[in-house]
């Protein structure tokens, strides 16, 4: 037996194990990045609640860390998050903003879920309430990924956004905004809206699944490669 070395076979064999390595990098990657949001998550709902004052926090250290704050909510600057359902129901987020007290500095409330059965034309009727309030909410940061197979519908209106972004909303605030959105949780609001903020799904093993399938993939190639490439005899 003597091993027959082809160039084409070769870069082939090269180009999918780097493929598949990457494949294998990339799911491992966001099997592990999901791990420590998770794991995050269930230690920072262990805690109470952090005061928020006027002072911009971390983004990346406040995630998922539940916050209180006092403040006056800004109903004139209420909008809508389009596309949002709960038990298979249409509906919207309502968001608003809240001005923290001894401060210019506002955060944004995702004060819940409201259903939204009467047509593009008519927005959700909500009221928000007046005067000094305090919320309880967890932390998180919006995400302008948009996805390619679920494009957005047209913005009928200024109040109903597609996504929720905070450097529009600081454009159209004029002030210091909060880098995160508080998902109240309280049960203290006068409202009927839905407040249903599951965890992130726990899909680590099925990432790390898939990365160990890329990676067998990766060593089958090898394998079959170097099985191909070895010839009996000595002639060609």
């Amino acid at each position: 037996m003597h091993f027959q070395f082809r160039l084409i076979p070769t870069l082939a064999m090269l180009l999918g194990v780097l493929l598949f390595g990457y494949l294998g990098a990339w799911q491992s990657g966001k099997g592990e990045r999901l791990a420590q949001q998770l794991d995050r998550r269930a230690e920072r709902s262990q805690h109470g609640p952090v005061a928020m004052n006027g002072s911009l926090v971390d983004p990346l250290v406040a995630q998922d860390a539940p916050f209180t704050v006092v403040g006056t909510y800004e109903a004139q600057h209420q909008i809508f998050l389009d596309n949002r359902q709960e038990n298979d129901q249409p509906g919207v987020h309502v968001i608003t903003p809240l001005k923290i007290a001894g401060s210019e500095t506002r955060v944004l409330i995702n004060r819940g879920w409201v259903g939204w059965t009467l047509g593009r034309s008519v927005l959700p009727v909500v009221a928000t309430p007046v005067g000094r309030v305090q919320i309880t909410g967890l932390a998180t940061v919006p995400t302008n990924k948009k996805f390619f197979l679920m494009p957005d519908h047209p913005e009928s209106s200024p109040k109903l956004w597609a996504r929720l972004d905070l450097a529009r909303f600081q454009n159209l605030l004029g002030h210091p905004l909060q880098p995160v959105v508080l998902q109240q949780t309280g049960g203290d609001a006068p409202d009927t809206l839905v407040r249903h903020w599951p965890p992130p799904d726990d899909r680590v093993g099925k990432h790390r699944g898939y990365a160990f399938q890329w990676y067998g993939m990766a060593v089958a190639l090898i394998v079959f490669y170097l099985f191909a490439s070895f010839r009996k005899g000595g002639g060609q």
